[in-house]
């Protein structure tokens, strides 16, 4: 007896050397011993302090099969890793039902879309996940803004989210060093959005790339170029990018509000627009500007509305004059929102009546910040602008990727995605 619990004792710290040691990380599903290698997981284990598990109160929607775990319910699978990248390989799919799987990572990052799994044909899907912290070095950290400090991108672990009819066999984490790494500079339009239903490109995008490249979103909702340097976002991006990876830098919409001499389009945020730049030229790293979704306001003949004033073109000039990449969103969203029109583009944005979401008691009505599945459709528009440039990440699009025109956009009729289960009503900062 007394061996068996030495036995044991041995094996969960062996568990958790590996946990924290090594760079790779296998977890198989289900109740058969036959599966030796890595970890296996023959319980709806609750995240807890072994590093791994079930994790935002999902474990009750599991059931622990033979060889796999199956779900109908959002649930969240975590594990707990240092500050990285890291390719996830998912082996999916059922020998006594068809699947359907979704997989969002972290705040929400869309990873796959929509699987379907015949049954008894297992799918092996790989994809790549940044998991960050707010440290910078031993006196620096980034300055989180307090509804940021409890989401799922700033936290110690690495985070999974499975919709639909899930069925997974095992999971491996391997941590990369190797990959293109796009960092993204920008605000509430760009972020990864934590919780329903706001969401924004960055998190979209995702799932558009092959698996070369990661995304580091850093945009943070309610901040401008001064914001965003201040907080040492900035500081965190340069300390890490490298030749060869790229600075996406999208901003505008709260750069406007900064009244004051020296500041406004052709000020502080020209000036600033080639400080990101330079600074990430000086690492080896190719800059992207991309001009500032446009709000949703229109005139009575059906046009769109200018809305950021001077400061597109204040973009568009600092990429001339100093031979930077350009991608204009302004001009595509422009096309975008007017192909579909007043009423009909509604339904790209944060627009739904009260009582849709849990707690929402009032109708809510935002012009700025998209939903699913205008997020997406913004994503597009930068996926055409990318392959627009004469850069090597085009090459890195998935080749299933269609050419996109914003002028013959998709209907939200066409659209599915499950819906996560964690809202939150407070409109992001920012507008």
């Amino acid at each position: 007896m007394q061996l068996n619990l030495f036995a044991s004792h041995i094996n969960f710290l062996t568990e958790i050397s590996s946990l924290n040691t090594t760079k790779n990380q296998l977890f198989n599903f289900g109740t058969s011993s036959k599966k030796t290698k890595g970890i296996l997981v023959n319980t709806s284990l609750v995240y807890d302090a072994k590093g791994y598990g079930f994790d935002l109160n999902s474990s009750s929607n599991v059931k622990i099969n033979t060889n796999s775990f199956s779900a109908l319910k959002p649930t969240y699978f975590s594990v707990k890793v240092p500050e990285g990248n890291y390719q996830i390989e998912v082996v999916m799919g059922s020998p006594e039902k068809e699947s359907n799987i979704t997989i969002k990572a972290e705040s929400r990052r869309l990873m796959l879309d929509q699987l379907s799994i015949k049954k008894g044909k297992p799918v092996t899907r790989i994809f790549n996940v940044n998991v960050r912290t707010p440290k910078i070095d031993d006196s620096q950290n980034v300055a989180l803004k307090d509804r940021e400090k409890d989401i799922l991108n700033w936290d110690d672990k690495l985070t999974l989210e499975f919709l639909g009819d899930v069925t997974i066999q095992s999971i491996k984490i391997t941590q990369k060093e190797n990959l293109t790494v796009v960092y993204l500079a920008g605000d509430s339009t760009v972020t990864d959005q934590d919780v329903e239903p706001w969401a924004s490109w960055g998190q979209f995008i995702t799932n558009h790339f092959d698996n070369s490249v990661v995304v580091a979103n850093y945009a943070v909702s309610g901040s401008a170029l001064s914001s965003f340097k201040g907080g040492n976002r900035l500081k965190k991006i340069l300390s890490l990018i490298k030749k060869g990876d790229y600075l996406f830098v999208e901003f505008g919409h709260n750069d406007e509000k900064i009244k004051g001499e020296g500041n406004g389009a052709w000020g502080s945020y020209s000036t600033l627009l080639a400080e990101f730049v330079q600074a990430a030229r000086d690492k080896g790293a190719i800059a992207v500007l991309v001009t500032p979704t446009q709000r949703r306001a229109f005139n009575e003949n059906g046009t769109l509305k200018e809305t950021h004033g001077d400061f597109p073109d204040a973009m568009r000039t600092v990429a001339q004059k100093n031979n930077v990449a350009l991608i204009d969103v302004t001009k595509m969203t422009t096309e975008l929102y007017e192909a579909w029109g007043d009423e009909p583009s509604r339904k790209a944005f944060v627009q739904y009546p009260a009582n849709t979401f849990p707690g929402q008691i009032k109708t809510l009505e935002d012009n700025t910040h998209f939903n699913s599945f205008g997020a997406n459709e913004i994503a597009l528009c930068v996926l055409k602008g990318i392959r627009e440039l004469d850069i090597p990440l085009k090459k890195q699009i998935k080749k299933e990727v269609s050419d996109y025109n914003p002028k013959k956009p998709n209907y939200i009729s066409n659209w599915t995605l499950p819906t996560s289960d964690r809202f939150e009503i407070t409109k992001p900062d920012g507008n």
